[in-house]
């Protein structure tokens, strides 16, 4: 919005000219972000709690989780509309990449948000079945993937890191190889959102370096010299992923251990989303495996031990995801979120460093 307002000005104050610039759209859009969920955060807790929306606590989790319950959540929609503002404002809206995103985005938090609301504040503690679920995530992810088919901006081939020269032509089975990194990369963020501040610190690098991927993919100049596949406008999706970083590092003020809201399903269903459309339109599904291995790594934790239990009726881990199981060895919580982490941050240098790994 500000992009049509002020950048015509330039012709008249050579000031405004910085607006066509994506990298000062960029940090406006962390700035609003970050102010919106600091500013705000505080009133929308108190209205969680005055609509006596709370977390309801399994009690087949570790023990030490029981003090929680009660803490209001649905603290994603907070984070949702910091972003939605941010981006509105700060982007390019001609941009379809922008708009697909968003859609995502948003879809896959409204499907959260069904969930969250059946739980907390209709009290039915199964909300959601896992099949609802996942069927309205793979429907919002197949109308986005088809979308970017038809569009052709987007190449349907496959890359892989390391390898500047292995591309895989997909043709029509990027539709349902989009709808696979999304709707996945939904669910494995939604698994590791467990502890206080757990899912928020890998989203923050993850969005974060893949805000440089996507600038660094939409310049020609830059995507020539670094040999990435060149993405016309992908550049933009650049503000977006910064307003995802930032919103989530204000959110982080209210959500660090220990946490006065929870992000609930309704945010991260949606920032999962939201960096696997990110993913496939950036052509970099494979470094987004890289950079959210953390969210991997959960992910996988539950599908070996459903799969161990089913087959054997042995467990591999005291308890998935993998969070719960090091919570449960004796490690404090604090010291779990803080590792894991750690780790994130690790991975995000390992996948900036690809790009010169070729």
């Amino acid at each position: 919005m500000l992009y049509y307002l002020l950048y015509p000005l330039h012709q008249s104050l050579g000031v405004f000219n910085v607006f066509k610039y994506i990298t000062f759209r960029a940090f406006g859009a962390m700035l609003t972000s970050i102010l919106l969920c600091l500013l705000l955060g505080g009133k929308y807790i108190q209205w969680l709690k005055n609509k006596q929306i709370g977390q309801s606590i399994r009690e087949l989790g570790p023990q030490s989780h029981l003090s929680k319950k009660g803490t209001p959540t649905m603290g994603g929609g907070l984070i949702l509309s910091a972003i939605t503002l941010s981006t509105l404002l700060w982007a390019d809206l001609r941009n379809h990449y922008i708009w697909t995103a968003l859609f995502v985005m948003l879809g896959t938090g409204l499907v959260g948000w069904v969930d969250d609301y059946k739980k907390v504040v209709k009290k039915d503690s199964k909300g959601l079945t896992a099949r609802q679920k996942l069927v309205a995530q793979t429907l919002v992810a197949l109308a986005a993937s088809v979308f970017l088919y038809v569009m052709r901006d987007t190449p349907p081939v496959l890359r892989f890191p390391f390898f500047k020269d292995v591309i895989l032509d997909l043709g029509y089975l990027f539709i349902p190889f989009s709808m696979l990194v999304i709707v996945g990369a939904s669910n494995a963020v939604n698994l590791t959102d467990g502890l206080d501040g757990l899912a928020v610190g890998p989203t923050i690098t993850t969005a974060l370096t893949f805000a440089i991927l996507a600038y660094c993919a939409g310049h020609h100049v830059i995507a020539l010299y670094l040999q990435i596949p060149i993405i016309s406008g992908a550049g933009e999706l650049a503000i977006f992923l910064s307003a995802i970083g930032a919103s989530c590092l204000g959110f982080l003020w209210y959500n660090a251990y220990p946490a006065e809201v929870f992000m609930g399903d309704v945010g991260a269903l949606a920032l999962g989303g939201a960096l696997g459309v990110s993913a496939v339109i950036t052509k970099n599904e494979f470094l987004l495996v890289i950079c959210g291995g953390v969210f991997v790594l959960e992910a996988v934790s539950v599908m070996l031990q459903v799969g161990s239990f089913k087959m054997t009726g042995k467990r591999i881990f005291k308890m998935a995801p993998i969070h719960h199981h090091f919570e449960l060895k004796g490690w404090a919580e604090p010291k779990v979120i803080v590792r894991f982490w750690i780790i994130s941050i690790m991975l995000a240098v390992v996948t900036l460093a690809t790009l010169k790994l070729r």
